[in-house]
């Protein structure tokens, strides 16, 4: 279905970036892999994925935290392909405090990479898009982007965000047979959220099934985690031709959460 096209996933590492950027190789696109991580298990990373969907596979190293960390990534991305047909911000970071305790240098970094880095990127890949006459851009937000929880006002006020400039990206692109959308997932069992389980656990003096528990049971109906490959589907989804006119929109996939 993807044949021929490039696609670039931000934080494609692990985690729900990973899952993204099998999907999409699953679907024939050549894929650009960025994020953190040892270099050897990010060359065994791509290796494995080249010969598992028989596409082609490269790491550009990019701090998106910083610019022009985004501008550069999407230059060596389309100097490496000659060509960039979809790019998914999925790179992020989270921090949980008090607004009156919340590290200064903490907001300033997740609003970078949450907010500011998809922001350039799609900045950087619109022209390129245009000129082939075709793209897909999808940002990977949250529950966090349609409502709020106490203690993440840089994740909330990102992800919040980000749904506003996916809505302004499609309407300036609606007619260049170019689609923003937002895909906004609940709890997925990624590093990420590994980390706030092991808080709880710290915290509250729990168990680590007593902890899954009451994470999921605050927000989440389902009572299950959203599996990443699930939200793989999606983005492949938004990139065929079923996609076509769907633009603008946020998309839940949470279990239930944002229809309390």
């Amino acid at each position: 279905m993807l044949t021929g096209k490039v696609a670039i996933i931000t934080g494609s590492t692990s985690g729900i970036g990973l899952s993204i950027a099998e999907k999409l190789a699953e679907a024939g696109a050549s894929i650009v892999i960025n994020g953190f991580g040892e270099p050897d298990k990010i060359a065994e990373l791509c290796k494995k994925i080249e010969k598992t969907y028989q596409v082609s596979v490269a790491y550009i190293e990019a701090d998106l935290a910083l610019s022009p960390g985004p501008q550069e990534l999407i230059t060596k991305a389309y100097q490496t392909f000659g060509r960039l047909d979809v790019l998914v911000n999925n790179a992020g970071i989270q921090h949980v405090a008090p607004i009156e305790t919340f590290p200064a240098e903490k907001w300033e970094t997740i609003l970078a990479l949450n907010l500011s880095a998809a922001f350039y990127g799609i900045q950087a890949v619109l022209p390129i898009m245009k000129a082939q006459k075709w793209g897909r851009i999808i940002n990977i937000a949250s529950a966090h982007g349609l409502v709020a929880s106490a203690f993440k006002s840089a994740y909330v006020a990102a992800k919040h965000g980000l749904l506003g400039l996916t809505k302004t990206v499609a309407l300036e692109t609606a007619q260049e047979n170019i689609t923003c959308n937002a895909i906004c997932p609940g709890w997925v069992l990624t590093p990420l959220v590994e980390r706030q389980i092991q808080e709880k656990v710290q915290q509250q003096k729990i168990s680590y099934e007593e902890a899954t528990r009451a994470l999921l049971s605050e927000k989440q109906p389902s009572q299950r985690f959203v599996n990443p490959q699930e939200i793989g589907d999606l983005a492949v989804f938004l990139c065929g031709s079923g996609g076509n006119s769907v633009t603008g929109t946020a998309l839940s996939v949470d279990g239930g959460w944002t229809a309390q």
